[in-house]
């Protein structure tokens, strides 16, 4: 054998052990560890069950099968949690997040509570989107959204940046409707028990939380879904307008286009930035697994929720683009945007 032939069989052997050594460490590095899954949510709520089906099936596609534990960080509509994640958890992998889908148009209208960059996570992968309505109980006077342009309904929601207080506080500003909101409410569940209770008389949220949480407020009519927040009607909202459809001129529909972002995020899991790229690449490839396992698929349905599954690098473009707005839009939508 020629010195040349042994150096070239010498550089295939290093290619090869580079490569193993770059492939077991995966699964070594996951192997007995626990994954944290921060929900940027209270407990209940169509936010904590995806967050909480995720947590029960990723773990197997991921490499050695770690543990996956939910945690719930509530807070200022869950910029608290997307801070921790961004600023305080371990950047390696062991921490995935479920938050608030308006991260990013937050970040580019320069909200105060924002300590992160939404396009340095790493986000993994959408769930679904998230089409958010406003529903109103039907003893209110209010019962279209025509009623809400001359008639005033009380909405519960949590916090300003929540996205149960933007969406029709933006309607307000935008359009002229008289929606009051109120907000200090843990979650959707307790701003609904509030409705309930006779303390408001609606509420801002996705529509599978109103599936999920009051299924039978449908069925037996005992709401009205008064308006989408989103860009397209839902299938079972056909006689719903989205917000962007009433829009009067070319700026109002700018406006609220660009709010409207947060729906085609929807339901999304993140990582920690500075995460290692092939543990992104591995988090990412287990997350594709997860949404097509029948036993995800057949989860989503046992709880009545919807899939709508988008790849974590597309996610990654439509983050990087809101984030990004155009700085006149981003202006107009700042002087009537609810923020902190």
């Amino acid at each position: 054998m020629s010195s040349l032939q042994t150096i070239v069989i010498g550089i295939f052997i290093v290619i090869a052990s580079v490569q193993c050594a770059l492939a077991q460490p995966i699964d070594n590095f996951y192997r007995g560890k626990t994954v944290t899954m921060v929900i940027g949510y209270p407990p209940a709520g169509a936010n904590d069950v995806y967050a909480r089906m995720v947590a029960r099936h990723i773990g197997k596609h991921i490499p050695g099968h770690p543990s996956v534990v939910p945690r719930n960080m509530p807070g200022a509509g869950s910029l608290i949690a997307a801070n921790h994640i961004f600023n305080v958890a371990p950047k390696d992998g062991t921490v995935l997040g479920l938050l608030v889908p308006s991260l990013p148009l937050e970040e580019a209208l320069g909200a105060s509570a924002v300590k992160f960059k939404s396009a340095d996570f790493h986000w993994v992968g959408r769930i679904a989107p998230a089409p958010n309505i406003t529903f109103i109980m039907s003893n209110s006077q209010v019962k279209s959204i025509a009623d809400a342009f001359d008639k005033t309904a009380i909405l519960g929601a949590t916090g300003r940046s929540a996205t149960n207080a933007i969406y029709p506080t933006v309607l307000n500003n935008v359009l002229g409707t008289k929606f009051k909101v109120v907000t200090g409410y843990e979650g959707s569940a307790a701003a609904m028990l509030a409705m309930e209770r006779g303390e408001v008389e609606g509420h801002s949220a996705t529509y599978d939380t109103l599936k999920t949480v009051h299924p039978d407020w449908l069925t037996q009519k005992k709401v009205n879904v008064v308006v989408q927040y989103s860009l397209h009607r839902h299938p079972e909202l056909k006689d719903v307008p989205t917000s962007v459809e009433l829009a009067r001129n070319p700026e109002q529909t700018q406006i609220l286009l660009a709010v409207s972002s947060a729906s085609e995020i929807g339901k999304f899991v993140l990582t920690t930035p500075e995460t290692p790229i092939d543990r992104v690449r591995t988090l990412r490839q287990a997350f594709d697994a997860m949404v097509k396992d029948p036993d995800f698929i057949a989860d989503a349905q046992k709880l009545r929720i919807e899939l709508g599954p988008l790849p974590g690098n597309e996610l990654q473009r439509i983050v990087a683009a809101v984030a990004g707005m155009n700085p006149e839009i981003a202006a107009k939508v700042k002087a009537i945007y609810p923020l902190n």
